[in-house]
């Protein structure tokens, strides 16, 4: 593979013939999930443990920044307030990023290997499910260390971060496919991080937003998910079901939009690669 010079150990028949097996195109769609880890953490001494260091880290800079010198009396814990905004904001941002070049990353597989292409930008999303479990795993952690108690509205963290995965495969399928024909496609897509940062309640509540805008950050699936899960985590309570329904039409719809346009575009792909 050119990205990263790290092939991939496809079985002998046919070049991975995907398109006459499920079990070939698991084993792909597995290799490619793999991928950004063995790459990442490769020649590093600590290896995989980078993966909790580097968020843990964050998250103690930040409950140091937002206890000792910045305090906001108005919220209390603050800084797992913004925790609880920052671990699914990540995820979309890291997400979106390899989504949107995942095709052009592995053009070499692309034009080899005889498979549904839209598994490059859903194996992307994926792989980064892996840094997302991990940092939902230290939220987690410092959401109990701040005296906050397990309650039985925790499962729907479950339902509203499944949410987000969908939504940002639909997103990723849009993006990716567009990036092959339009190369300016994955820098609108950074550009957009820097606003979505500020469209997304990380550091404020949804109370603070104006009452008629409030329907347009409730279509905002990313938002929704801040909201859902501060509710659950902080509050107590489960995701009020204007804020689920919304999040559940918006993140399926965007998938099934991603599908289409992914389908409608990929008979060129390789020519344009």
């Amino acid at each position: 593979m050119s990205n990263g010079s790290l092939s991939l150990s496809l079985p002998a028949s046919s070049g991975l013939d995907a398109g006459r097996g499920g079990g070939n195109l698991l084993f792909l769609l597995q290799n490619l999930v793999l991928k950004d880890f063995r790459i990442r953490y490769r020649n590093m001494s600590l290896g995989v443990l980078w993966s909790f260091a580097n968020p843990l880290v964050m998250m103690g800079i930040l409950t140091f920044v937002f206890t000792r010198i910045y305090p906001n009396p108005a919220v209390p814990n603050f800084a797992v307030f913004i925790l609880c905004g920052l671990v699914p904001f990540n995820f979309y941002s890291l997400s979106l990023n390899a989504g949107t070049t995942s095709l052009l990353d592995n053009q070499s597989l692309v034009k080899r290997v005889r498979c549904p292409r839209r598994i490059f930008p859903i194996a992307a999303v994926l792989a980064n499910c892996l840094h997302f479990l991990i940092q939902i795993a230290l939220l987690i952690a410092f959401v109990l260390a701040f005296g906050y108690r397990v309650n039985r509205f925790w499962p729907w963290l479950g339902v509203v971060w499944m949410l987000e995965i969908i939504f940002m495969s639909g997103l990723s399928l849009m993006t990716s496919v567009l990036d092959v024909y339009y190369r300016d496609v994955r820098y609108l897509v950074e550009a957009s991080n820097a606003v979505m940062f500020w469209l997304v309640p990380i550091f404020y509540s949804l109370e603070m937003v104006p009452q008629r805008l409030r329907l347009l950050y409730l279509l905002n699936p990313i938002a929704a998910v801040v909201v859902a899960g501060r509710d659950v985590l902080l509050h107590g309570k489960p995701p009020a079901p204007a804020l689920l329904v919304p999040m559940a039409l918006v993140s399926v719809g965007c998938l099934a939009l991603g599908l289409v346009v992914f389908g409608r575009l990929e008979r060129n792909i390789a020519d344009n690669l």
